[in-house]
């Protein structure tokens, strides 16, 4: 396969995701990272009430944005199309409630259930056609009008997108305002080819909601924005207490929670939270 072309291009996501492709997401430490600051973003445009909320992860493969969730005190539901992603959010123990489905169909839930929804990379998958029966803008329509639904008014969906063409982004956008949504795009640092990135921020109404500022949309704000960012996660944190991402301590919470929730755990040792030599 030649290099450089785009997953969407290569298979449908339940074959391109595979066993293989799957472990990739909790091996490679650069990967992880971006799927990481990506959620957080995601979850900052969210704009959500300073309580737990319940909130739908669309595509969400092997749970890195689920994780994100869970540390702001988030209660979710993960759904994805590929069976080896969500094998491997299984084996990481990712708190969410999982479900393989193919959002293209629509999404399975009771009106009003989720008080916001989020989706890293996942929304451009619905512009290509895998099947004859696939016709993208009704894909699209389905997944919109059946998530709109499925949310309460006053809520927001965030996806962070990586569209291939202008047209893709109209075809989206377009199926989503059809569907009732309100909102439009937030693109970070535009003038950056690296630092680029794009999120549809959708709204369903119910409150006069204003759509979000893109980080770096001039010289000015660059620094400034990346301090509120990064203030804002570090606020959020130590209002919370949290112990230290992949500390003895975080990792034993984790535990205590699985076990309050009657959920399968495995047992402490006098070896958890111990740092692995590398391998080589």
């Amino acid at each position: 396969m030649a290099s450089g072309r785009r997953p969407e291009h290569l298979a449908p996501p339940e074959i391109f995701y595979n066993d293989d492709e799957a472990r990739k997401y909790t091996s490679n430490s650069r990967m992880m990272e971006i799927q990481q600051q990506l959620s957080e973003r995601a979850i900052e445009l969210l704009d959500l009430p300073d309580h737990p909320c319940f909130i739908l992860d669309i595509g969400c493969g092997s749970g890195l944005s689920g994780e994100c969730l869970t540390e702001q005190s988030h209660v979710w539901v993960g759904c994805d199309i590929s069976p080896s992603m969500l094998d491997v959010a299984v084996e990481r123990e990712c708190e969410g409630t999982l479900l393989q489905s193919d959002m293209g169909q629509g999404m399975p839930f009771r009106p009003g259930t989720f008080d916001g929804a989020i989706s890293i990379s996942a929304l451009q998958w619905l512009c290509n056609a895998d099947k004859k029966s696939h016709h993208p803008p009704k894909r699209l329509h389905k997944f919109f009008s059946t998530l709109y639904a499925a949310m309460s008014r006053g809520s927001r969906a965030v996806f962070q997108l990586y569209p291939e063409n202008s047209l893709q982004l109209e075809m989206i956008t377009q199926q989503a305002m059809k569907a009732g949504f309100t909102g439009g795009l937030v693109v970070d640092y535009p003038n950056s080819s690296k630092a680029k990135k794009i999120f549809l921020c959708l709204m369903t109404g119910g409150t006069s909601q204003e759509l979000p500022k893109g980080l770096g949309t001039d010289d000015a704000q660059i620094n400034r924005n990346e301090i509120q960012f990064g203030d804002k996660r570090e606020r959020i944190k130590n209002a919370r207490g949290k112990s230290l991402k992949k500390s003895r301590d975080w990792i034993q919470e984790k535990k205590e929670r699985r076990r309050r929730q009657g959920r399968e755990t495995r047992p402490d040792s006098k070896f958890t939270g111990r740092k692995r030599k590398p391998k080589f």
